[in-house]
């Protein structure tokens, strides 16, 4: 069953324009009831998704690093009571990069946290500022020093193809990102999700997004950049040195099964996919009523699954082996993808195959999602 744990911690000083996670924004938040529910749901989780030692555990959000350090340590104590931990367990903070949180790393990594993934955004201030990020640059690259002292492995993200970015603009800021000695980084292309003050600023006319073309080209830099640098991409938006790519992520990319627990969150197991209560008094209500925070449990039939392996597998360099997935889901090869599509991309040179494994080639990966709607077989997508 499940080899991975994701805790959902659903609060943020703050709601930034352009996000749309499930964040919320509270004045006060007892922390001795989230204790309580989140190691009950957990319990709950358990009991239907243990039977082996954890390999990762994802503290994501809203913003994590808010969380006492007294709090994180229950729920890894509990975590490892139920589950076991592997000896190399990778266990993921993610946190803002400012003076205040950074304050708490050294507690952090006390608590057992050993990964720390920093929402740095921007090293510019005028971008954070219309991020509506909170930090500075300089305390940015503060925290970013004290997160180094404290954790074995640092990761970090930045945001781009921002409206009016440039490339020389971007090179020299990824330039300045990749000198700062950090063994992974996440780079993101600006995304207008629907629901945020980004989509009402854009229907306004309050700025435009950078052109699709110049975003490609700024994605086509990216992936120089980092290659030259020693941290080549592992999937379309992280980059590591070989051997430091977040072993927590590649759980879901290479669709292997998860727990999830905490307002919001999301799990597969054994063919099942579950999802909790997004709003955190629905999910605390929820958890004090049946013991668990699940507002839907639904089986996946394996034509679903087939296509999500193949979804998720695909943005990975590394590809997926079409013999192994044929076996999981009983499922021919033609089944699962488009055979003459494949062959035509192959032959552009926009996909490789070698044996049973297909992966997108670099000229193909700022076309992903248009080639995935060409590989992946159609009678998977209409499943």
């Amino acid at each position: 069953m499940a080899r991975a744990l994701y805790i959902h911690w659903p609060f943020c000083a703050k709601k930034c324009p352009y996000c749309d996670f499930n964040s919320h924004v509270r004045q006060a938040v007892d922390h001795s009831r989230w204790q309580q529910d989140l190691i009950a749901d957990m319990r709950a989780e358990a009991q239907v998704a243990g039977g082996e030692t954890l390999t990762s555990i994802f503290f994501g959000g809203g913003t994590p690093s808010l969380m006492p350090p007294a709090l994180v340590e229950a729920l890894l104590a509990e975590a490892e009571r139920l589950w076991g931990f592997d000896d190399a367990i990778e266990i993921t903070l993610e946190a803002n990069p400012s003076s205040v949180e950074a304050a708490n790393f050294a507690a952090l990594a006390g608590a057992g946290i050993n990964r720390v993934s920093l929402g740095v955004q921007s090293l510019d201030d005028a971008t954070l500022h219309w991020l509506g990020r909170l930090h500075g640059a300089a305390e940015a690259l503060a925290a970013l020093e004290v997160a180094q002292a404290n954790f074995a492995r640092v990761s970090f993200d930045l945001i781009y193809a921002l409206p009016g970015q440039s490339r020389r603009e971007w090179e020299r800021q990824l330039a300045r990102a990749l000198a700062l000695g950090t063994s992974h980084l996440s780079l993101y292309q600006l995304t207008i999700e629907p629901g945020t003050r980004f989509t009402t600023d854009v229907r306004r006319g309050v700025f435009t997004p950078l052109d699709d073309d110049e975003a490609a080209g700024l994605f086509d830099c990216t992936q120089d950049m980092t290659a030259a640098a020693g941290l080549p991409a592992y999937e379309t938006s992280n980059h590591a040195r070989p051997g430091e790519e977040s072993r927590h992520n590649l759980t879901y990319w290479r669709y292997q099964d998860y727990a999830g627990i905490g307002p919001g969150a999301h799990g597969r197991r054994g063919g099942f996919a579950t999802e909790r209560h997004k709003k955190p008094e629905n999910y605390l209500a929820a958890v004090a009523d049946r013991g668990h925070g699940i507002a839907e449990q639904r089986h996946l039939p394996p034509p679903e699954q087939a296509a999500e392996a193949l979804l998720m597998g695909l943005r990975l360099v590394e590809g997926v082996d079409l013999a192994v997935l044929s076996a999981r889901f009983a499922m021919t090869r033609g089944e699962l993808v488009d055979e003459s599509a494949l062959a035509r991309l192959r032959d552009l040179g926009l996909v490789w195959e070698r044996g049973s494994r297909i992966g997108v080639a670099p000229p193909g990966r700022g076309l992903l999602d248009a080639l995935l709607g060409e590989i992946v077989a159609d009678a998977l997508v209409t499943a």
